[in-house]
C-alpha cells in the first residue's frame, strides 16, 4: 500500500510535490508555534503562581508586624484587613484557581496536602484577628508561631511548585525537541521521495529539450536549406542528367530529414 502511494507521488506533477512540501512546511509550522505559545502560556502561569505563593509569606509577616504596631504603637487598620483578606483569596485561588488573574486549578495531590496542611494555620491567624476591638487580647506568642508554621509550609509548597514548573518545562522541551526531529525526518522524506524524483525528472525533460533544439538548429535547419538549394537549382537547370543528380542528392537530403525528425520523436519518447 505505501509503496503504491510513494509510486502515485513520485508520478504525480512535479508542482503537486511541491505544493505538498509547502503544505507541509506550514502544518509542521502552526504546530510548533502552537506547542510554542502553549509553553509560554504554562510558564506565565506558573510564574504566576509561584510569585503568588511567594507573597503568601511576606503577607504573614506584614500581618503580625502589623499586630504588634497595633498593640505598641500606631495602627492601619485599613492595610491589616486588606492584608488579611488577600491571604485568604490568594490561598484559595492558588487551590481552586482564578480567571481574572489567570492563576489555573491546582491538580497536583502532593501540592494538596501541604496546603491542606497549611490551613489550620491560616484559620488562626484570620480567627484571632477577626475583631479588631480584641487586638489587644491576642496571644502574640502563639500568633507568631503559627505564622512561623504558616512560613515553613509555605516555603515547602514554593519548592514546589518551582520544581513542578521545572519539570513541566523539561517536559515540553522535549516534546519540542521530538517535534523538530520529527519534522525534520518528514522533510527528509518528501525531499527523498518526492522533490528529488520531480527535479531528477525536470532535468531529463529539460536534456530532451536541448537535444531537440540542437537537431532543430544544427541538422533539420542544414537539411532544410539544403533542400532549399536544391530546389531552386532543379528550376532553373536545363540539363536532364543534372536533374536527375540533383533529384538523388534531395532524395538523400529528405532521408537525412527523416532520420532527424525521427531521432527528435526518440528524445522526446525516452523515459524520464
Amino acid at each position: 500500500m505505501l509503496k503504491r502511494i510513494l509510486s502515485k507521488f513520485k508520478s504525480g506533477n512535479s508542482f503537486n510535490n511541491y505544493y505538498l512540501l509547502a503544505f507541509t512546511v506550514i502544518v509542521l509550522t502552526i504546530i510548533i508555534q502552537s506547542i510554542i505559545q502553549y509553553s509560554l502560556a504554562r510558564q506565565r502561569q506558573d510564574a504566576l503562581r509561584i510569585n503568588e505563593a511567594g507573597r503568601q509569606r511576606m503577607l504573614s509577616q506584614f500581618i503580625v508586624k502589623s499586630v504588634y504596631e497595633c498593640n505598641y504603637g500606631t495602627c492601619d487598620y485599613g492595610e491589616l484587613r486588606l492584608a488579611m483578606k488577600k491571604l485568604s483569596n490568594t490561598n484559595t485561588a492558588l487551590q481552586q484557581g482564578n480567571e481574572e488573574t489567570g492563576i489555573p486549578e491546582l491538580n497536583n495531590e502532593e501540592i494538596q496536602n501541604n496546603f491542606n496542611k497549611l490551613q489550620p494555620h491560616i484559620d488562626y491567624i484570620l480567627e484571632s484577628l477577626d475583631d479588631f476591638n480584641e487586638l489587644g487580647e491576642v496571644d502574640m506568642e502563639s500568633l507568631s508561631s503559627e505564622s512561623d508554621q504558616f512560613l515553613v509550609v509555605m516555603d515547602t509548597i514554593v519548592g514546589q511548585f518551582q520544581k513542578a514548573s521545572e519539570k513541566d518545562i523539561k517536559t515540553l522541551m522535549i516534546v519540542e525537541l521530538e517535534l523538530a526531529v520529527f519534522s525534520l525526518l518528514i522533510l527528509i522524506f518528501e525531499i527523498f521521495f518526492f522533490i528529488n524524483p520531480s527535479i531528477k525528472k525536470m532535468a531529463i525533460q529539460n536534456q530532451k529539450l536541448k537535444e531537440i533544439n540542437w537537431h532543430q538548429t544544427h541538422a533539420f535547419e542544414s537539411h532544410m536549406k539544403n533542400i532549399k538549394n536544391y530546389n531552386h537549382i532543379l528550376k532553373i537547370e536545363k540539363n536532364m542528367e543534372h536533374k536527375e543528380e540533383l533529384i538523388s542528392f534531395l532524395m538523400e537530403e529528405l532521408n537525412d530529414l527523416e532520420i532527424v525528425s525521427n531521432n527528435m520523436v526518440k528524445s522526446l519518447m525516452k523515459p524520464a
